[in-house]
């Protein structure tokens, strides 16, 4: 058997109604969207299953909504046997959460305040916001981000990167990557430059709630987001979490340190597929399977 990570989507993988046949015929799911609902103080589920989208898509919905349906799907394919003991485990941004709840290191009610929490204060300091350029190297890109003050955010795949910046300097940096050659560049519908200096607000707002959630050492280690080491202390985990709101989400990286370890296979466990998509293009000969395809299976 190839050696397998799990990896967990973040923002965009949402859609209304995911998880609700899960909830509605596993016991198992259910009881986490219920735990999810109970932690938070309001029927989230309610917004998940039936929408409307604009609610789901509001970041502080967004978040918890995520959290709750990997956990659902992990939960279901733990129980069925049918999720391969892991070496690693990674997350991609809001994703770490989910990797932590799988791994054992958070609980799933405070990981759902956690990132409840984290979406209220990127939605109250939203400033600016992000786009994806397609198709640039990513050392012209480094060119663009100088010459026009953004700042890169998101390193997803090669010829794959996200700028985070205020919309004078994102209005400039794609007039730069269209000269420069870029393929595509698309403005991100999200309120705010994540993963860039202007989320420091949201850092300090997160502290407190972070310091006093328990932490507990993983199962298998995390590979982080900010500089892909392998980590399992719960302090570690904790600073992370802090650091990866302002920092670029390395995911290039996340994917080679695993292969390095060994990894080959990567599992992805959560709404989707983009991770897997994303996986392949950074490594053509790695395999990957997503949650819906098995269970569907």
């Amino acid at each position: 058997m190839p050696s397998t990570a799990w990896i967990f989507p973040g923002q965009g993988s949402q859609r209304v109604g995911m998880g609700r046949t899960l909830a509605e015929t596993e016991p198992i799911a259910r009881v986490v969207f219920e735990r999810v609902d109970e932690a938070l103080g309001f029927r989230l589920s309610d917004v998940i299953f039936n929408g409307p989208e604009e609610e789901l898509v509001a970041t502080r919905n967004q978040q918890p909504a995520l959290l709750a349906t990997s956990t659902a799907y992990f939960e279901v394919l733990k129980q069925r046997g049918q999720l391969p003991e892991p070496m690693l485990v990674a997350g991609h941004s809001l994703g770490e959460y989910s990797a932590l709840v799988a791994s054992g290191a958070l609980d799933l009610a405070d990981g759902a305040r956690l990132v409840r929490r984290r979406g209220e204060l990127m939605e109250e300091y939203g400033l600016g916001g992000m786009i994806a350029v397609l198709g640039l190297s990513e050392s012209v890109l480094h060119e663009v981000a100088t010459a026009s003050g953004v700042e890169i955010a998101n390193i997803n795949a090669p010829g794959q990167i996200t700028f985070s910046g205020r919309a004078e300097a994102l209005e400039r940096a794609s007039q730069l990557a269209r000269e420069a050659g870029a393929r595509r560049v698309i403005p991100l519908a999200v309120n705010g430059a994540f993963h860039s200096s202007l989320m420091l607000p949201v850092v300090e707002g997160l502290r407190p709630l972070l310091e006093e959630t328990p932490f507990f050492r993983p199962n298998v280690p995390l590979v982080a987001n900010v500089d892909a080491r392998l980590l399992t202390e719960p302090d570690d985990l904790r600073a992370e979490l802090a650091q990866q709101i302002t920092a670029s989400v390395r995911w290039v990286d996340v994917i080679r340190r695993a292969m390095e370890y060994g990894v080959s296979h990567f599992f992805e466990v959560g709404p989707g597929k983009v991770l897997s998509g994303l996986t392949t293009r950074i490594g053509r000969d790695l395999e990957t399977a997503h949650a819906e395809a098995v269970l569907r299976d």
